[in-house]
């Protein structure tokens, strides 16, 4: 049974720009799903003083936590500096399909017209094999989404999709990190699997030229490309995971993360390079709590830690 709550949060890190980036977004998308779904802000959480925050005095008044959804999909969004810059290893697929929306086609333009403008066109918008129309985009804000026009008789998937694409010294390891995500998540599962044929150098012939798999009943898609794009993983894409308790922390973290340098704060990196953040979901709760001191000491304690100890949080919510 689907879960209503989206336990795997996309996370996108911006230098300054975030509440831009967010309305912007949330403009473009509002009313484009053909369904009766949801596009706006639904929280923002500022830098403040009395926050242990490095670089605090430049930073007050931006995002600290941003939360907006398009068309019922969540992501997380924050200020962060200019340290990671959101890169195309990471994009979103967003599947217009005609026989839940009777305006697929028409939408799609108009949002490829806004995604592309002041951006960086990296397929061209028109009829490939695969789809009688399909583009990819890089927008102003670095963001990429891949914009897919569906066949009625198609597979339903959701609206949009996050998709890795593994490159540089994990191109070729895209079925191998499905398969370990797959163990690794519960209610998961693989859906279509594709590979490259010969001939496709410089592809390997039998890697993964697209597949789409569920975790936490939720869709992801991968791909390999051998291609020299300068680029892969990092930070400024993470995927945020709502944990139950702490045993659940615990065990995610255990099996997720592979790189000791990289932990900070719930944050880790797997041995792919994919970015996570393993969070506690009373974590909201306790940020949300309008006494700003209160609020302050979880967060002085939460940038202390590593993995997150929720026992800690709360005796921290709590002092006197």
């Amino acid at each position: 049974m689907k879960s209503e709550v989206q336990k795997i949060v996309p996370s996108l890190w911006f230098d300054t720009q975030c509440e831009e980036a967010m309305n912007f977004y949330v403009s473009a998308f509002s009313g484009i799903s053909g369904g009766k779904t949801h596009s706006g802000i639904i929280s923002i959480y500022r830098y403040e003083e009395g926050m242990e925050t490095p670089g605090i005095d430049e930073m007050i008044g931006k995002v600290l936590t941003g939360i907006f959804e398009l068309e019922g999909y969540r992501f997380i969004a924050l200020d962060g500096g200019p340290i990671f810059k959101i890169n195309p290893s990471v994009s979103f697929t967003v599947n217009f399909n005609p026989s839940v929306n009777r305006n697929a086609r028409k939408n799609l333009d108009e949002l490829w017209s806004k995604l592309s403008s002041g951006g960086e066109v990296m397929m061209e918008l028109q009829k490939y094999p695969y789809s009688d129309r399909y583009g990819w985009v890089q927008d102003k804000y670095g963001l990429s989404w891949q914009l897919f026009l569906a066949k009625p008789e198609d597979d339903p998937r959701p609206f949009i999709t996050p998709t890795l694409m593994f490159t540089e010294a994990v191109a070729g390891k895209a079925e191998e990190a499905t398969d370990f995500y797959l163990s690794v998540f519960r209610n998961s599962e693989r859906g279509m699997l594709e590979r490259y044929p010969e001939g496709m150098d410089p592809d390997r012939e039998g890697t993964v030229m697209y597949s789409d798999f569920r975790l936490e009943d939720q869709w992801f898609a991968a791909m390999d490309s051998a291609r020299m794009h300068g680029f892969s993983f990092n930070e400024a894409i993470s995927f945020t995971v709502n944990c139950t308790d702490q045993n659940e922390i615990d065990k995610l973290w255990q099996k997720l993360s592979s790189l000791p340098e990289a932990e900070q704060c719930g944050w880790l990196k797997d041995k792919y390079g994919v970015a996570w953040q393993i969070v506690p979901e009373k974590l909201g709760e306790l940020l949300s709590d309008p006494d700003k001191e209160k609020v302050h000491r979880v967060l002085n304690s939460l940038l202390r830690m590593k993995k997150i100890d929720i026992k800690e949080l709360e005796e921290a919510y709590v002092e006197s």
